[in-house]
């Protein structure tokens, strides 16, 4: 994986904090280099669940870059982080261009909602957090409850994961799938 950059995009506020923090790590141990996406510059602020934990300082914001500066993208959930960013047509065209352009994407718990609003999951089979189970099913993926799925539809790769007790799968699965 050296040498790739990787997006992680968030939100102003409410990334879930591990499910941001442990893939980063990831990446950087694989020799990767992440880079903090958002709406707005500054800093994101993180929670454990409902409690506000660390802020993060943002590198770009999704007017200043692109898919194509990147050679993946990981989206962390928490409950109100992906749905800030799937209201966000900046953010949801960010997140499509790396279906467009044929980019790894993993996607944990509740991120699986910016990519209903991207359209990009016709036809795939994936996982995420239980509630999001209908809302994947309405917008044509097959839903399974797994640890972690990695499914390869129309030259994309996309990884996915249910919560934060299946950071290490999803972590490893990321990080295979950005080094490919």
């Amino acid at each position: 994986m050296d040498g790739k950059t990787i997006a992680f995009l968030v939100a102003p506020e409410g990334v879930e904090e591990v499910e941001l923090t442990e893939p980063w790590k990831a990446v950087k141990q694989a020799g990767g280099t992440p880079k903090l996406v958002s709406t707005d510059s500054g800093r994101i602020q993180a929670f454990n669940h409902l409690d506000k934990a660390g802020t993060y300082a943002v590198d770009a914001t999704v007017d200043e870059v692109s898919a194509s500066d990147f050679d993946g993208l990981v989206l962390p959930g928490g409950v109100a982080n992906p749905d800030f960013l799937r209201m966000d047509e900046r953010a949801v065209g960010f997140v499509r261009g790396f279906f467009d352009a044929g980019k790894p994407v993993a996607a944990i718990c509740h991120a699986p909602w910016t990519l209903v609003e991207a359209d990009v999951v016709r036809g795939r089979t994936m996982t995420s957090w239980p509630s999001l189970r209908t809302d994947l099913g309405n917008a044509g993926a097959t839903w399974v409850d797994k640890e972690v799925v990695v499914d390869t539809h129309n030259g994309s790769v996309l990884v996915t994961s249910r919560k934060p007790d299946d950071l290490k799968a999803f972590n490893q699965a990321a990080v295979d799938a950005f080094s490919s």
